[in-house]
């Protein structure tokens, strides 16, 4: 991939991110959540581009992690079994039945960017598998601070229950087995700068800010 095009994706990745941030702290919060689908999507092309999403291996891997999380909401959804009991607001885009279509998105979506960011960190496979799924759900942590003010989704009562990050973890570290399993690389740069601007985004609001 050329380089020119990777400083491109990374610098439209956080001018996304930071106009967002300025835009809700100036009071254009409810147009530029709104906005998240378009979002998730700009960075899920640029994945495909720039990861890349380009073998078949990588493609089969990206459509295992989309239909398992997808499932996995989709049991949360309706028999709060999993994560507890949560629904899914207005803007995480369009649902099947109950569960936005971009969620599975994220799922794949951040499997692929821990993965290449756990192997840079460390050379042992099982320690890869294990700080990749930490990463994941580092930000499943931040990001539920802020999912009920942004209408992302819920949880019965305003409370995040632990089984949550368990579950987070324990989906996480099934993807991350297959990631290593199938052997899938990706490129360090985007991954550590779509992992990080995700960061930022929502410790920013978690801060009080």
């Amino acid at each position: 991939m050329n380089k020119k095009f990777n400083l491109w994706a990374v610098a439209i990745i956080w001018l996304f991110h930071i106009t967002a941030l300025i835009g809700i702290g100036i009071g254009y919060e409810d147009w530029f959540i709104s906005k998240t689908p378009l979002n998730l999507l700009i960075s899920s092309v640029l994945l495909f581009w720039v990861y890349p999403i380009n073998t078949s291996k990588k493609i089969i891997a990206f459509g295992i992690f989309w239909i398992g999380g997808m499932l996995v909401e989709w049991i949360g959804v309706h028999f709060g079994l999993l994560f507890g009991e949560y629904e899914y607001g207005a803007n995480f885009g369009p649902k099947l039945d109950g569960v936005p279509f971009l969620i599975g998105v994220t799922w794949a979506l951040l499997t692929f960017i821990t993965a290449s960011i756990a192997s840079f960190l460390v050379s042992k496979k099982s320690m890869q598998i294990i700080i990749a799924a930490a990463l994941m759900v580092l930000l499943d942590f931040f990001m539920e601070h802020s999912a009920p003010r942004f209408d992302f989704w819920s949880f019965e009562g305003a409370i995040v229950p632990l089984k949550n990050y368990i579950t987070w973890f324990v989906v996480a570290i099934i993807f991350q087995g297959i990631v290593h399993l199938l052997k899938l690389k990706g490129d360090l740069t985007f991954s550590v700068n779509l992992y990080v601007a995700q960061l930022v985004f929502f410790v920013y609001f978690f801060a009080g800010f």
